[in-house]
């Protein structure tokens, strides 16, 4: 019966973990599919992460907060674009700039805000999400995975990052094809920020994501940018920082181990899963090419 109880335990806390992920991963999704390399999904993440708990908080709401990050996630997804598809700018460093100013951004605006050095004040545990981004995440990978191989626009964003050349000559622009899914990898990876900061966790802290963005880069990679199996690699990813929080305080003989050793399992276990499978995985032809 324990047993039975420590797998149940294990499995929704990998659920609950995955969500994130799940959101972020999918975002990415959207972008490098149409041909844009997006390496911005932390700073996307963090920002969907400080709106959604800003204004979760500040209307008792959690689904107020959720809207909020999906706005706020499409802007920023805008102003990307702008950059790496309207200007040119190189993918890679835009994408770490990004990042960069969100990081310094979100501690400016608490400050002014709420006179804190980079933390919301908390929302009411009634106020915060349950389960609801659980399902809303695995559903997302369902309509992607739908919408991607089924439908004209989903064929679409697959030849923006395959034959962009193919699409344009067939009349589709692929500048506003790689519009939409640069806005659409936005508000997906905000989406997966306000589930830590509204469900996860009852605020926001500073740097909250640790790090998930680029795990869910990872597991899109991992996932071979397929719907999927990027699903899959989420759920692995998930279920070792799930067995990390497990296994923190555990004794080998007289022995504590030291919680820092702990704690690197979910990324140990990111860069073995690269490591091993990395060579088998093939971009898409045009990813990061800048000629649309």
């Amino acid at each position: 019966m324990e047993m039975m109880t420590l797998i149940l335990s294990l499995f929704l806390a990998t659920l609950r973990l995955a969500s994130p992920l799940i959101f972020a991963s999918m975002g990415g999704l959207m972008s490098e599919r149409s041909g844009v390399v997006n390496i911005a999904l932390e700073g996307f993440m963090l920002a969907g992460a400080f709106a959604g708990a800003a204004v979760g908080h500040t209307y008792a709401s959690a689904w107020a907060g959720w809207g909020t990050a999906l706005i706020v996630g499409l802007a920023i997804g805008a102003l990307y674009g702008l950059f790496v598809i309207t200007l040119k700018a190189d993918q890679i460093i835009t994408g770490m700039a990004f990042n960069l100013l969100v990081m310094g951004l979100i501690p400016f605006l608490t400050k002014i805000f709420y006179s804190s050095t980079g933390s919301t004040p908390p929302l009411l545990v009634e106020d915060r999400f349950a389960f609801e981004p659980v399902l809303m995440a695995f559903a997302l990978v369902l309509l992607i995975a739908f919408w991607l191989y089924k439908t004209r626009s989903g064929l679409w964003l697959l030849f923006a990052g395959e034959h962009p050349e193919a699409l344009q000559a067939s009349g589709v622009s692929v500048r506003k094809v790689r519009w939409m899914g640069v806005c659409a990898s936005g508000a997906f990876a905000a989406w997966g920020g306000a589930s830590l900061s509204l469900f996860l966790a009852s605020s926001y802290s500073p740097l909250m994501t640790g790090g998930r963005g680029f795990m869910a880069l990872a597991a899109l990679i991992f996932g071979k940018w397929k719907p999927l199996p990027t699903l899959a690699a989420c759920l692995l990813f998930a279920f070792a920082d799930a067995l990390q929080i497990r296994l923190q305080g555990v004794s080998i003989g007289d022995m504590k181990v030291p919680i820092q050793f702990v704690q690197i399992l979910p990324y140990l276990v990111t860069i073995v899963a690269l490591a091993g499978f990395i060579g088998k995985s093939r971009a898409p032809k045009a990813l990061g090419k800048e000629d649309f």
